[in-house]
C-alpha cells in the first residue's frame, strides 16, 4: 500500500498547502481520501491519474474536504471521458450536498449525460463497508458540518491507515487508530485547540493509547506550522504536499 499525500493543508491555504486529499494505490486498486477543491491540482502535479481513482472517501461535508467532487465530475466528462465506474462513500446527505455544491457552482452540471456511473453509499458509524478489496469502518467525531463527520479506517492488503478528518478531540479516535500502520491525525494547532480542531498537544498526550506504529500530522494552520520543528517524537511525520509512504 502506498500513500501520497496530494494536499495536507487547511481550508485557508496556509503555508501554500493544497487543500485535504490524500491518494492510496493498492496491489488492486487507487482511492482517495477527502477531496478537496483543489484536488485536481495536486494529482495533476504529481502524475497521479483521476480515472484510475476508482473510489473517493469523504469524511465530513465541508468543501475543503468534498468540494473537488464537482470538478472530477466535470474533468470526468470534458477532459478524461471517463468510462469506468465511481464509487462515492460519505456521510448521510453526501449526495444531495454534491448536487448543491454542483448546481451552485456549474448550473445544469449535474443533468450531464455521463458516460461512467457514479454511485454514492453512505457511512454508517462503527460499522465496516465493504468497497472492492478495501475496508473502511467510520468512527463519529467532533466537527459540525451538516451531516454527522467521521474519522475512518481503512484496512487492505493486511495494511491498516487511520484517519481523523477534522475534530476536536475525542475518544473514538483511539479507536479509529489503535494498531494502524498509519494515523494521519489533524493538527490544526499547536498548543491549544482552535474551535473545533485538535491541537498537537492533544496528540502528544495521547500518543501511547493511540498506539499506531507512525502518526502523521496534517491540516496544520499557521500556529502548528510555525512550531512544527518542535515535534520531535520519532513516531511522528509532519504531512508535506507530494510525500509519499510505504505502508
Amino acid at each position: 500500500m502506498k500513500l501520497t499525500v496530494v494536499g495536507c493543508g487547511d481550508a485557508f491555504g496556509s503555508g501554500g498547502r493544497l487543500q485535504t486529499c490524500y491518494h492510496v494505490a493498492t496491489g488492486s486498486s487507487e482511492f482517495l481520501i477527502d477531496c478537496g477543491a483543489t484536488a485536481l491540482i495536486g494529482m495533476q502535479k504529481l502524475g497521479l491519474d483521476p480515472d484510475k481513482v476508482g473510489t473517493i472517501f469523504i469524511s465530513h461535508l465541508h468543501g475543503d474536504h468534498f468540494g473537488g467532487l464537482v470538478w472530477w465530475l466535470l474533468h470526468a466528462h470534458y477532459v478524461s471521458g471517463r468510462t469506468a465506474p465511481l464509487t462515492i462513500v460519505g456521510p448521510k446527505g453526501t449526495e444531495a450536498r454534491f448536487k448543491a455544491a454542483a448546481e451552485a457552482l456549474f448550473p445544469k452540471s449535474t443533468e450531464i449525460e455521463r458516460r461512467f456511473e457514479m454511485v454514492f453509499r453512505e457511512h454508517v458509524a462503527e460499522t465496516p463497508l465493504e468497497v472492492g478489496r478495501v475496508t473502511v469502518t467510520p468512527f463519529e467525531v467532533l466537527h459540525p458540518s451538516g451531516a454527522p463527520p467521521y474519522a475512518m479506517r481503512f484496512e487492505a492488503e493486511g495494511k491498516v491507515l487511520s484517519f481523523s478528518g477534522d475534530t476536536k478531540w475525542v475518544d473514538s479516535l483511539l479507536s479509529a487508530a489503535r494498531g494502524a500502520d498509519l494515523f494521519i491525525c489533524e493538527s490544526f494547532g499547536y498548543e491549544v485547540p482552535t474551535g473545533y480542531h485538535t491541537s498537537w498537544r492533544d496528540i502528544e498526550r495521547n500518543l501511547d493509547g493511540l498506539n499506531a506504529r507512525r502518526v502523521m500530522l496534517t491540516h496544520m494552520g499557521p500556529e502548528m506550522l510555525a512550531h512544527r520543528d518542535q515535534v520531535r517524537d520519532g513516531r511522528v511525520l509532519l504531512a508535506k504536499d507530494g510525500l509519499t509512504v510505504d505502508l
